[in-house]
């Protein structure tokens, strides 16, 4: 019988995987403005907790399968995904003492952040897109935080036992 263990990184890239696929998921058209963006809530997670292995790297890699799996510009989430984690590896000693409100608040600027990049990028490209396109996952990211904080908290600990 062999010894196998699952690395202590496998936890965390499935976080991530899953974080792609409900990005990527099918919605219905009204509720696709107000998805949240569950792979900067999980990117910002980890950059926070892990700061050392999981950064602008970790970032840019899952902009670049965000990109290809939604078919935008590619780069484009990349960059804004690199930004914002860049930001929250900066001050990650900072975050980790925020109670949960201003982390929220916070958290809110990131998406904010992140949302600008991408508006950014979009009018210097020449695509339109309704201002609700980009308000609603930052609001929707903002309220959803708490949960995604308290689920990815206890995934180290599940995998230690």
């Amino acid at each position: 019988m062999s010894d196998v263990r699952p690395s202590r990184h496998t936890p965390i890239i499935v976080s991530i995987v899953i974080a792609l696929m409900l990005a990527i998921a099918p919605m219905p058209g009204w509720a696709d403005a107000f998805r949240p963006a569950w792979v900067v809530l999980t990117l910002i997670y980890w950059s926070m907790t892990f700061p050392s292995s999981y950064s602008v790297g970790a970032a840019w890699i899952s902009g670049l399968v965000l990109d290809v799996g939604q078919g935008t510009l590619l780069g484009q989430h990349a960059l804004a995904l690199s930004i914002v984690i860049y930001i929250t590896v900066k001050f990650h000693l900072q975050l980790r003492q925020f109670p949960m409100l201003q982390l929220m608040a916070t958290v809110f600027a990131f998406l904010a952040i992140y949302q600008f990049v991408l508006f950014w990028i979009n009018g210097i490209v020449g695509i339109s897109v309704p201002a609700n396109t980009y308000w609603g996952p930052v609001i929707a990211g903002t309220i959803v935080w708490p949960l995604v904080s308290a689920l990815l908290m206890n995934v180290p600990q599940r995998v230690r036992r």
